[in-house]
């Protein structure tokens, strides 16, 4: 089930996304909400356990979290194809559904990173 909503757009985002769905052959609205659902996902279920509320293992699980070495080296070579020109309109949606989780696993790595130092499990990273 969805609900609906109206939103008014700058003239440029609407036609970049208009161009985005029709190389993706599909609906500029199902195209635009898909995009909005990926641009969220990186914030998890925002009703899962806040990071304060974490074991002290589970943050350190966190902090060390990576993405798995498959989805790494596809994510890889989607975003060289990309980068080339050479992205097919069907692997579109596997880059984005790999970006997604590239995202969430970078904000749980964040966030386990930032309570293990804050609790003083880890060091501060220095820059």
């Amino acid at each position: 089930m969805a609900d609906q909503i109206t939103i008014d757009l700058p003239t440029g985002i609407l036609q970049r996304a208009e161009i985005l769905a029709l190389r993706a052959g599909r609906p500029v609205g199902d195209y635009l909400a898909e995009t909005l659902q990926y641009a969220l996902e990186p914030f998890g279920d925002l009703s899962e356990a806040s990071p304060q509320d974490w074991s002290d293992q589970e943050a350190l699980d966190a902090a060390d979290s990576r993405m798995p070495e498959a989805e790494d080296c596809r994510l890889s070579e989607l975003l060289q194809r990309q980068k080339a020109g050479l992205l097919e309109p069907k692997e579109q949606g596997e880059l984005t559904a790999l970006m997604g989780l590239y995202q969430r696993g970078l904000l749980r790595k964040s966030q386990g990173l930032r309570e293990a130092v804050r609790r003083g499990l880890r060091p501060p990273v220095q820059s």
